[in-house]
Order: structure tokens, then C-alpha cells, then sequence
């Protein structure tokens, strides 16, 4: 993947949008390695190194941070909770991923940023899936996260047609890593704990994640790589794995025995839906799978870790303690 860089988008400030955060902080260190010059923003600057960008919900004016910036990797969002679902919470989701990353980017194709990177999510095509997803696939965002990200999505193809500014959309699934939020970490933790877990029978289905450095990997891929304009990609590791299997491989890299014992998995799911936790049943029970064959020929990416290997940087620490 390093190699496509030459030709391609000149090496300029790269603004990076939630820097502090999981995915954004990996991207903003991965920049600085190789030399970018990185305005890394985040909600409240307490370094030297960052500066503090306005709040998306409120429409700031975000051009003092956009000065001689070439390119924007907006990873900031109002990302999902899973009981957020009233109207008033989708209108909250939309200020912030679809309005602020809106009001965003139209200051940024005024100031002459050449090229908008959108990560986004693979909910916009739903939560399950028949057979690996493709970027044609029809869409069936079912929450408001995903459904605000599918509405930002179509506004940025828009802002891109009229103004001339290259927009890159990645659709990722669970990203795993080092002290990763979400179910990710809570599994970890639960399989770190030794604590029983009724998911042995759960062998069927097939989940694709994506390791963070593998994330940051396409990311950069998508400023570097003149290829990547206007395109949208479903970001993915190589190999989908049942829940079961994920579990069986946490704990083989934490040295722990796996304490998943049998349970019916239509009764879990079923379980879980009565308790209304439809997300989780979903995320535990059924697949959703990723093919991420347009990124490896279109920009030449290639996962850099296997999910055995992305398993083992995510689980390090808690393989300490």
C-alpha cells in the first residue's frame, strides 16, 4: 500500500476530525509517523499538539483550522447507543452526523480542501446480512446512527458534485484494537475475567470486523491514492469468523481457557429481543459480513494483520494483567 503514494495527492495538512477518540488518535499517530502535518481536532485541546474544533451540533466556523489543510478525515460522529430510539434522539444523531459533518464540509470545499474522507458505517446497508455485503448493495440503516451517517453520506456526494472536492466514504464494521469501546471491550473483558458465556453453539453465523491498524491502513490509503476519489469502500479484515470462533481466539491469545458453554442460539436471540437489546441479538446471533474486494483492487490496500494478529495487539493489555 505504501508504494501507490508516489504520484498520487501531495503530502499537505491533513485536518483529522475526533482525534482524541479510538479510531482518531490512531490516525492522527500513524499520519505523524510518516510525516504529515496533522491538525489533530478534538472537543477540548489540552496539548500542544491538538487545537479545539467547534462543536458539530451548533454549525461553528471551523476556517481558522482549515487554512492550507489539503485534505479532512472526519471521523468525529455522535456514535450509536443502542437505546437511543425516539424521534428526539434522531434528531440529535442528525445534528451532529449528518448537519455538523454537512456544515463542515462545505467550509472545507470553500477553503479548497481537495479531498473529504468520510468514515462512516456498515450499518447503512442493515445489521444482518445473507452473504458477504458489496458497495452496490442496496442500503437498510435500521438506527439512527447509521441512518444519520447514510443521510451525511448522500449530502457529501451532492457537496462533491457541485464543488469539485473529492469525497471518500469507508463503511466499516466493529473495528477492534487496543482498549476498543463497544461490545468489542466488553467481550474482551468478559473473556479476560474467565466469565461464562453462553455462546458455544453459535457457529453458523459469520461476523467481519476490521482491526484498527487495518482501518488506518485504508484511511491513508484513501488520502495517498488518487484512485479513491469519489468511491466508496466497504472497509473489512480478510477473514469472517462465528461468535464462537472470535471467542475461542480471545482467549486462546489471552492464555485463557474459553468458558462459552451451549445455549439455543434462537432462544438467545430471543432472549436478548425480549429484554430489548435487538442490537445485541443481532451483533451476537446473526451475520453480517463484508467483502472488501473493491479496496484491495482499486488502491492495492491489503489488511496488513490477519484477525489472529489483530486479536493479539487489541488483547495485549489485558494479557498483562
Amino acid at each position: 500500500m505504501r508504494e501507490v503514494a508516489e504520484n498520487n495527492l501531495e503530502r499537505g495538512t491533513v485536518l483529522v476530525t475526533g482525534a482524541s477518540g479510538f479510531v482518531g488518535s490512531a490516525v492522527t499517530r500513524a499520519l505523524r509517523q510518516r510525516g504529515n502535518v496533522v491538525r489533530a481536532a478534538v472537543r477540548r485541546a489540552t496539548e500542544g499538539d491538538t487545537c479545539t474544533m467547534p462543536p458539530l451540533e451548533v454549525l461553528g466556523d471551523w476556517y481558522p483550522l482549515l487554512s492550507n489543510c489539503r485534505v479532512i478525515v472526519h471521523v468525529a460522529a455522535r456514535v450509536h447507543q443502542p437505546t437511543d430510539r425516539t424521534l428526539n434522539a434522531l434528531s440529535t444523531f442528525r445534528a451532529i452526523n449528518m448537519a455538523g459533518t454537512l456544515h463542515l464540509a462545505q467550509q472545507a470545499a470553500v477553503s479548497g480542501v481537495s479531498r473529504f474522507i468520510f468514515l462512516s458505517t456498515i450499518g447503512v446497508n442493515g445489521s444482518v446480512s445473507v452473504r458477504p455485503l458489496v458497495e452496490q448493495d442496496p442500503v437498510c440503516p435500521d438506527l439512527p446512527y447509521a441512518q444519520t451517517k447514510w443521510e451525511a453520506e448522500q449530502r457529501l456526494w451532492q457537496l462533491g458534485r457541485q464543488t469539485g472536492m473529492e469525497i471518500v466514504v469507508i463503511r466499516a464494521p466493529l473495528v477492534y484494537g487496543p482498549r476498543a469501546p463497544g461490545n468489542f471491550g466488553l467481550l474482551a473483558r468478559a473473556v479476560a475475567l474467565g466469565w461464562p458465556l453462553p455462546f458455544a453453539s453459535i457457529v453458523d453465523n459469520r461476523r467481519t470486523m476490521i482491526g484498527l491498524d487495518n482501518l488506518v491502513d485504508l484511511i491513508i490509503a484513501g488520502i495517498d491514492n488518487q484512485a479513491a476519489a469519489n468511491q466508496l469502500f466497504l472497509a473489512g479484515d480478510n477473514e469472517s469468523l462465528s461468535t464462537a470462533e472470535i471467542l475461542r481466539r480471545m482467549a486462546r491469545v489471552l492464555g485463557k481457557k474459553s468458558r462459552c458453554f451451549p445455549f439455543p442460539p434462537l432462544w438467545l436471540d430471543a432472549f436478548l429481543c425480549g429484554l430489548g437489546k435487538g442490537s445485541m441479538a443481532r451483533g451476537l446471533c446473526r451475520s453480517l459480513e463484508v467483502d472488501n474486494t473493491k479496496a484491495r483492487r482499486l488502491l492495492g490496500w491489503q489488511p496488513r494483520f490477519s484477525v489472529d494478529q489483530g486479536l493479539a495487539l487489541a488483547l495485549r493489555e489485558q494479557a498483562k494483567e
